[in-house]
């Protein structure tokens, strides 16, 4: 996968828009990033899934996908190393970023399906609590 193929990607999801954040190019939905491009180098990019989702990915493609460093990434942010990214996945995977981040009744216009990295990967509200709790326990 290339820069512009992740880039079109991001784009098809409804009302993203692309800006710039730190000097590379980032996509979000209501104002709020689901993806960057471009960082930390031009063969990369990242997502913005839960905690539960980034490990499910990790596992299945590691050559693919490696959690960011740091808070951030124990948190869900996960890079993406874009020449090694299949189409289908990077779907699947940008689409969980963006039901996250969007609003829930613009969540809905999706379909389940589409943003599922698996069959138990949690979706929607249901990741944004995971992550509360998740957040929650490490603070104890």
């Amino acid at each position: 996968m290339t820069p512009t193929d992740f880039r079109k990607l991001a784009l098809s999801f409804p009302e993203t828009a692309e800006r710039a954040h730190m000097n590379h190019p980032d996509f979000r939905v209501a104002g709020k990033i689901f993806a960057t491009l471009s960082y930390p180098n031009k063969e990369c990019a990242m997502v913005k899934i839960t905690p539960v989702e980034q490990e499910m990915l990790v596992r299945a493609e590691p050559s693919v996908f490696s959690p960011v460093a740091g808070a951030w990434g124990r948190k869900g942010c996960t890079s993406v190393n874009l020449k090694a990214a299949k189409r289908a996945t990077m779907r699947r995977a940008l689409a969980a970023a963006w039901q996250l981040a969007a609003p829930e009744s613009l969540s809905r216009q999706l379909p389940a399906e589409a943003a599922a990295v698996s069959a138990e990967a949690p979706r929607g509200r249901t990741g944004k609590a995971l992550r509360k709790r998740v957040r929650g326990a490490s603070k104890s």
